[in-house]
């Protein structure tokens, strides 16, 4: 069997990564499509698998990959354009001080929010720039399933991240294809296949305790007694999976 620069995703990745594409419509022929990378288990492992599906799956498409430096001491992402290199997909390297921003902004807002929208912005803007149609984000099942609870519990409000929507100018198409993948599957993937993790690859929210992280926890307690808590949450996300989603990041 022919040696790829990229590790090759296991089967049951493959099949959930390709059942969300399939039901959601996410990649389309001629789509040139840019995956924002932190350098965390999550985007490494989408990197992967859309490497893979590049080159085998029936639909052609290009990739690129960006990822955005937020500028917080002790996370440095750039040592990641050498395997970018050597992995051979363009990429794009963009910096911008994310947590000083939002110490002078950030409004009623938590600092992951701002922070993904400050992100969102600055993918946007590149993918105009060098004439990319999608952006692809790596956000997982478990993701989907916390940004449920806390406007349910918080807002009084049905919503969760959207797996495929048009951003509001309508010129960008953002997919979400790990929608149907757990955590526990990108973290052996990425363990496994020795990707080149960068360490805490967003620090400050280690440093600034944030309601994903409680909502986390809380689903880690309730799964050890309902195994099939995420297939049910999932089950009940699905309405609410497709359509228009807003820019802040529900």
């Amino acid at each position: 069997m022919k040696e790829t620069p990229w590790a090759r995703p296991p089967k049951a990745l493959l099949r959930k990564v390709g059942r969300a594409i399939a039901d959601y419509d996410m990649i389309r022929e001629g789509d040139r499509i840019l995956l924002g990378v932190s350098g965390g288990k999550d985007s490494l492992s989408l990197l992967q698998v859309l490497l893979h599906l590049r080159a085998h799956a029936p639909v052609r498409f290009e990739l690129g990959v960006i990822t955005v430096d937020p500028e917080v001491e002790g996370f440095d992402p750039s040592s990641l354009t050498a395997y970018y290199d050597h992995l051979g997909v363009p990429w794009y390297y963009e910096e911008q001080p994310i947590m000083e921003d939002a110490k002078q902004r950030m409004q009623g807002d938590s600092f992951c929010a701002y922070c993904a929208r400050m992100k969102r912005g600055i993918m946007y803007s590149t993918c105009r720039r060098h004439g990319y149609n999608v952006l692809a984000l790596a956000q997982h099942l478990d993701d989907l399933a916390e940004s449920f609870l806390m406007p349910a519990f918080h807002q009084g409000r049905l919503g969760t991240m959207k797996a495929h929507y048009v951003n509001d100018a309508g010129d960008i198409r953002v997919i979400r294809p790990l929608v149907y993948v757990r955590e526990t599957q990108t973290a052996a993937f990425a363990t496994d296949a020795g990707l080149p993790i960068i360490p805490d690859s967003c620090p400050a929210c280690f440093s600034a305790p944030t309601q994903r992280a409680h909502f986390k926890q809380l689903l880690a307690r309730e799964e050890r007694d309902n195994p099939q808590l995420f297939a049910k949450l999932l089950a009940a996300m699905r309405p609410l999976m497709g359509g228009q989603q807003t820019d802040d990041g529900r």
